[in-house]
């Protein structure tokens, strides 16, 4: 009976992974001023990175050594490392709203959507090359595989624009409808989600024609390709759910409703979608194969959010450590007005604080 036992925990013990996963979430809390790092397992905050004033958007460089955030009320780029939470530097940058590398690595482009100005970066040494006032609130931004041409959505101007990349110039603008915001490169077109409307537009590249209207619900906001690539997701916000199409045909399969205005989305290393939910303070997690959701608190209209793989916790605070403080900004911060891409103006704005679990979190809702 005791050898029978024993066999039985053993094959039992063999069900069990011989790693359990910790990676690690990063969300930016924009009315905060802070930056929430998660413990994926525990939902607890583990770090808090403060900010001047107000983080949207982050790209991963393609060694995976930077995470890069835009603080865009305060006027920097923010250089952290993805496996420690460690803030490598703060460079001063003028309003970095929203920012994507380059295909082949070379440039770094960055929408200022407060000053109404398009700027192309070397990314190796983050040298600005070109700085192009453009109308109205330029907002997201696509390239072309060969990276010679940009796209950035126009959200005051129900605009599309193409910047050809090496004379650093517009080759056009093209009127898409109200409010675009997110814009992705695929299979040949532009898929451009229309915050306005109530559909995403498919764009030809060569002119900016609008070819095709997809149905998604009010609030179209950005489309998020599936890790496999076999699927799309859009957000709705005004309707508050995600629409899920077929890569191939682009019609819809199904919607998930997801009340809290749904933004960002971040894959982990399951597949699952991590969402920020900017209107009530939460972030939205989501089995795409069965549509089961459950969602946890964070800062006050969260944005931006990233997934770092890891297989063990992050190592507790030391005591006696402390974050580095963020150098003055060159430009004078701006005002934080609000715009389309904003949450509602808060009354307040909470003070960068030292970690603290989820649960003892304050949720502010609307």
């Amino acid at each position: 009976m005791r050898r029978a036992r024993l066999a039985l925990c053993l094959g039992l013990a063999g069900l069990v992974p011989a790693t359990a996963r910790a990676d690690l979430v990063y969300v930016l809390n924009s009315a905060d001023a802070s930056i929430s790092v998660i413990e994926s397992t525990t939902r607890e905050e583990v770090r808090r990175i403060p900010v001047l004033r107000e983080a949207h958007h982050l790209i991963l460089t393609p060694d995976r050594g930077e995470l890069l955030v835009g603080d865009s009320g305060g006027n920097e780029l923010i250089a952290i490392d993805p496996a420690s939470a460690t803030v490598l530097k703060r460079d001063r940058f003028s309003n970095p709203y929203h920012m994507e590398l380059s295909p082949d690595g070379k440039l770094l482009v960055v929408t200022s959507l407060r000053r109404d100005q398009v700027d192309i970066y070397e990314a190796a040494s983050r040298t600005l090359l070109a700085r192009l006032k453009v109308p109205d609130k330029p907002s997201h931004l696509a390239y072309t595989p060969d990276s010679r041409t940009v796209f950035v959505t126009l959200q005051g101007a129900r605009g599309l624009m193409a910047i050809d990349l090496a004379t650093q110039k517009p080759l056009w603008t093209a009127d898409v409808g109200p409010q675009p915001a997110g814009v992705t490169w695929h299979n040949g077109k532009l898929l451009v989600g229309l915050m306005g409307s109530d559909h995403v537009a498919v764009v030809s590249p060569a002119d900016g024609k609008v070819e095709r209207r997809i149905y998604v619900g009010r609030g179209a906001h950005t489309i998020f390709p599936s890790p496999d690539g076999k699927l799309l997701y859009v957000n709705s916000r005004v309707d508050s759910r995600i629409t899920v199409l077929d890569a191939e045909t682009l019609d819809p399969r199904v919607t998930w409703p997801l009340p809290g205005g749904p933004d960002c989305i971040a894959f982990d290393p399951e597949g699952r979608l991590w969402v920020t939910l900017r209107w009530i303070a939460r972030v939205a997690v989501i089995d795409p194969k069965t549509g089961e959701t459950d969602s946890f608190p964070v800062g006050r209209s969260p944005h931006g959010i990233f997934v770092e793989k890891r297989a063990t916790p992050l190592p507790p605070l030391a005591v006696s450590e402390t974050l580095p403080a963020a150098q003055p900004a060159h430009d004078a911060p701006a005002p934080l007005v609000q715009t389309e891409d904003d949450m509602p103006a808060r009354p307040e704005a909470a003070a960068a604080s030292a970690p603290r679990p989820a649960s003892q979190r304050r949720l502010w809702s609307r």
